[in-house]
């Protein structure tokens, strides 16, 4: 990896994406609390948090698989990845919660997604988030569109850590279940703008 670049972990895409503060917040004053909507997540990626090695319907499942680009300087592990009979890997990000409107999750998938094709040399087309309270896989196209928003991402990551500064919050509708709330106070904030 580029020395002049340490490698982002690919979950700060989904941060990043989510709300830029909370990215701040967590990767570069290092301040992370759980809520209800964390601790649920934990639980959920119990299943997958664990390296190992099934067989199901035909397909290798592998779970906590170590996941990195050079390339594009990230580090991480994908929670599952399907492998058919010819090699082709599927990943899968398991999620607790419903589908959000904003598409940070699948910015996280396609970033799995790139790292495994330089890892593999293989072409990775399509993955899925696995909603784990509703039991529902949403597939997810890896396309150009998602591609570029992950290298975008990336960009805007390492100019906010190159200035280690923390935007203001926005105090949105994301706010209300961001499990970093009442360090961010975004009511506070917005009443003495």
């Amino acid at each position: 990896m580029n020395a002049d670049h340490p490698p982002v972990m690919i979950s700060a895409l989904e941060h990043y994406s989510y709300c830029p503060r909370q990215f701040a917040l967590i990767h570069v004053e290092q301040v992370f609390e759980d809520n209800v909507h964390t601790l649920r997540g934990n639980a959920a990626h119990q299943r997958v948090d664990k390296p190992r090695v099934e067989f199901r319907r035909g397909l290798r499942v592998e779970t906590a698989l170590p996941l990195y680009s050079d390339k594009l300087g990230l580090t991480g592990r994908a929670d599952a990845v399907e492998f058919e009979n010819d090699g082709t890997p599927y990943p899968i990000e398991y999620k607790h919660g419903p589908k959000r409107q904003r598409a940070h999750d699948d910015v996280q998938l396609t970033a799995q997604a790139m790292c495994l094709e330089e890892m593999l040399g293989r072409p990775v087309l399509r993955g899925a988030i696995y909603h784990v309270s509703s039991h529902h896989r949403r597939e997810v196209e890896i396309t150009a569109a998602l591609r570029r928003e992950v290298v975008d991402v990336l960009i805007q990551i390492r100019a906010l850590l190159a200035e280690s500064r923390t935007p203001e919050p926005v105090n949105d509708a994301r706010c209300r279940q961001c499990s970093l709330h009442d360090l961010c106070q975004p009511e506070a904030f917005a009443q003495s703008a």
